[in-house]
């Protein structure tokens, strides 16, 4: 009974983000979203009394995701040069997106979107320094966030050239991704002697 339930709150849950993604917070009603996840209404309302409700699970979800995703990437970070890190994190963007992909929406939605937007960057900084430190285990924090803070910014120009939302030309990602793994090789290969 409660694997069913929780099996069904996470189809409720991807029905919201799906529609929030697609209309905005505002649009989307809690009849669509129990259509989406091909729910009745009682079922949405059992679990979550209104939108807010429903918001604040996605937001928690998502901050969740963003958690686990940096968590592993720090562990994998030990084996990967400087290069394979910098792909891996633009594959990481890519891979989030979808998971993620309601965030934007609830961020602009909502009243407390600027701590929304500050947990969720604190994540992914964090999450990259961390990745960082242990690709070049010389590098101290402090440069390792400004070098996050970099990695984290062309990751999102990146994105928005694959979504067309920023100018781009069909070369022009390639090129970004070519000027990510050059950086973290001269940033990171200085450190990469030290500490382990």
């Amino acid at each position: 009974m409660r694997a069913a339930g929780r099996q069904r709150v996470e189809e409720l849950l991807a029905a919201a983000s799906d529609l929030m993604a697609e209309r905005g917070y505002e649009a989307t009603t809690m009849a669509e979203i129990a259509l989406r996840a091909g729910a009745k209404i009682g079922s949405l309302y059992r679990f979550f009394p209104n939108k807010e409700a429903v918001a604040d699970a996605l937001v928690q979800r998502h901050i969740a995701i963003l958690g686990e995703e940096y968590a592993a990437l720090a562990q994998r970070a030990a084996t990967l040069s400087p290069e394979a890190l910098a792909d891996v994190l633009i594959e990481l963007l890519v891979t989030l997106h979808p998971r993620v992909k309601s965030l934007s929406a609830l961020m602009e939605a909502r009243t407390d979107r600027m701590e929304i937007r500050n947990r969720a960057r604190g994540h992914a900084l964090t999450g990259i320094a961390a990745a960082l430190r242990v690709c070049a285990p010389g590098l101290d924090e402090t440069p390792a966030r400004d070098i996050a803070a970099v990695v984290l910014n062309t990751m999102k120009i990146l994105r928005g050239m694959i979504t067309k939302d920023a100018p781009t030309t069909p070369g022009a990602p390639d090129e970004l991704r070519r000027m990510n793994r050059l950086y973290l090789s001269d940033r990171l290969a200085p450190f990469r002697g030290h500490g382990g």
